[in-house]
């Protein structure tokens, strides 16, 4: 017998250049039983996708298996962030400016006390009494009679008697 063609087709599959329809015809080919023997090395290659098709389906039971095998639930949380933990990181920025400056600040004054208490004491009581308006003449005048007019007025409460 000649197979002048199956050779044909054979190296034209080598190629690459074989249609569907000349695969099925290789494939069919390759499932018979009397084959030459020189042929007889391609006969796995044709015959794979048959034998690999029956062996390759997975039982009902698999996915049981499977799980059996791993022990664990297959339970997924999901992680929810709050609005705090979001801006927690702002939080403590916002604390480690707020101690920079305030230590900045506790510096300045260290640097710029010049160690004379007594002048010290005169600056602050100028500050403590700044330009108050009670030290000027009119305004004392101004400030008694307000305080005179805030002065409460004895009240008179009427208790009921019984007879």
């Amino acid at each position: 017998m000649d197979y002048k063609y199956i050779e044909q087709l054979l190296e034209r599959y080598w190629n690459g250049k074989t249609t569907l329809e000349e695969e099925d015809i290789l494939r069919t080919f390759f499932s018979q039983i009397d084959i030459p023997a020189e042929m007889e090395q391609y006969r796995p290659l044709f015959l794979y996708e048959q034998v690999e098709r029956k062996s390759t389906v997975l039982g009902d039971d698999f996915d049981d298996k499977i799980l059996a095998l791993i022990d664990e639930p297959a339970s997924v949380k999901a992680h929810t962030v709050t609005l705090a933990a979001r801006l927690m990181p702002l939080f403590r920025a916002a604390a480690i400016v707020a101690i920079i400056l305030t230590l900045g600040n506790a510096a300045q004054v260290a640097f710029h006390d010049d160690g004379n208490i007594n002048d010290n004491m005169a600056t602050i009581e100028q500050t403590v009494q700044g330009t108050a308006v009670a030290l000027t003449k009119d305004s004392t005048v101004v400030d008694s009679m307000k305080q005179s007019n805030l002065q409460a007025a004895p009240i008179e409460v009427a208790i009921p008697t019984t007879n």
